[in-house]
């Protein structure tokens, strides 16, 4: 069975991961149901494994936590929605980049019941939109955004980290 939380107001990051790492190792002994669970952060930028600090355009904004999910820097704050995904990837075929792509088909169905389009694109992880109401790239091409960004571990089988999906973010 999948347990389901959604936690309302800001919560902080750390005492998140701490909860994950708990949550994914209860899971892995057989002694917790898989989890997902819904929280905002403050805002903050959470740093995968294949950051680089000259990547972060502004560094002094808001605090940067180290993580050891996939992925790049990930800005977090109000107005997104963060998923984190502590299930049993081992009972679910063992395949990784299956286990993403399924978290990728998921939020593009949950946004279609929304009225919002999204969309996989080739040789990149996460979800994006396309936004004809902008002008096209300097290629011609319309332009996008990513409405949604995964960075998952993996230990024992068991994933924890997750998504966030961009609802109605404060990006000033």
């Amino acid at each position: 069975m999948v347990e389901w939380i959604t936690t309302d107001g800001l919560t902080e990051y750390h005492a998140a991961e701490t909860f994950m790492e708990a949550r994914a190792g209860a899971i892995a002994r057989g002694e917790a149901d898989e989890l997902i669970w819904l929280v905002e952060h403050p805002p903050l930028y959470t740093a995968g494994t294949s950051a680089r600090p000259a990547d972060l355009i502004s560094p002094d904004r808001f605090p940067v936590y180290p993580s050891k999910r996939g992925g790049q820097y990930t800005y977090h704050g109000p107005g997104q929605r963060v998923v984190y995904v502590m299930l049993d990837v081992g009972a679910r075929g063992r395949d990784v980049r299956a286990f993403v792509k399924s978290l990728e088909e998921w939020v593009i169905a949950t946004l279609a019941s929304f009225g919002v389009t999204g969309e996989i694109r080739e040789g990149r992880v996460g979800v994006w939109v396309t936004r004809p109401e902008k002008p096209p790239a300097p290629d011609g091409s319309p332009r996008e955004d990513k409405i949604a960004a995964i960075g998952i571990r993996l230990r024992k089988w068991v994933s924890f980290h997750g998504l966030s999906i961009n609802v109605e973010p404060e990006l000033e």
